[in-house]
């Protein structure tokens, strides 16, 4: 791995364990065991633009892999469970969840906009993925797309939130099965009576 992959992979690893303030740049040096002046050679304004670069590629892989299952095979309900269901590292969050509770993150336009875009990409595909399933009758006519897509996002951010709290990735899959229990079509069969 060549020097600005290393530290682009440092500093991604570091913004998630620690946030932007806790990456300083001796750490980045340390941890991508890159010499003294190396971050300032291939990134000349330092540690803004290194975690720029580094956001931006966990960013892109973190839009990959949700693409990758949104647009696989199968009906949108199944793609949306898939999407759920996929593996993830819940105790240690979302590299980009994270972020967005990282005030200097915040306060950077610059720094925000791949987070913004990422997060707004995939609420736009899930939205979709409802349109779709509306279409073909699987879900609810009344079914609001943004308004679903964005529960499905605040359902899983929410669940690093909580498995994190708790120490177990049990109240991650507990949200998830409970939103798949709500838009399963199944669910909305009407009840026999009693």
């Amino acid at each position: 791995m060549s020097t600005p992959e290393r530290l682009i992979e440092s500093t991604r690893e570091l913004l998630w364990e620690r946030g932007y303030v806790g990456t300083s740049p001796k750490a980045i040096l340390e941890r991508s065991g890159a010499g003294q002046g190396s971050m300032y050679h291939h990134f000349k304004n330092g540690k803004p633009e290194l975690a720029l670069a580094a956001i931006r590629r966990t960013a892109e892989e973190l839009l990959a892999g949700a693409e990758g299952v949104l647009d696989g095979p199968g009906t949108p309900y199944e793609r949306i469970e898939a999407y759920l269901r996929r593996e993830r590292d819940v105790l240690r969050g979302c590299p980009i969840g994270r972020l967005t509770m990282d005030p200097d993150v915040i306060a950077s336009a610059e720094l925000r906009e791949p987070v913004d875009a990422t997060l707004d990409a995939i609420r736009e595909r899930l939205a979709g993925i409802v349109e779709e399933g509306k279409e073909q009758g699987q879900f609810e006519p009344e079914l609001d797309g943004e308004e679903i897509a964005a529960t499905i996002l605040a359902t899983v951010q929410g669940g690093y939130v909580l498995a994190r709290a708790s120490g177990s990735p049990a109240a991650f899959d507990t949200g998830v099965r409970g939103l798949l229990s709500l838009l399963s079509p199944m669910s909305r069969q009407p009840m026999s009576p009693r």
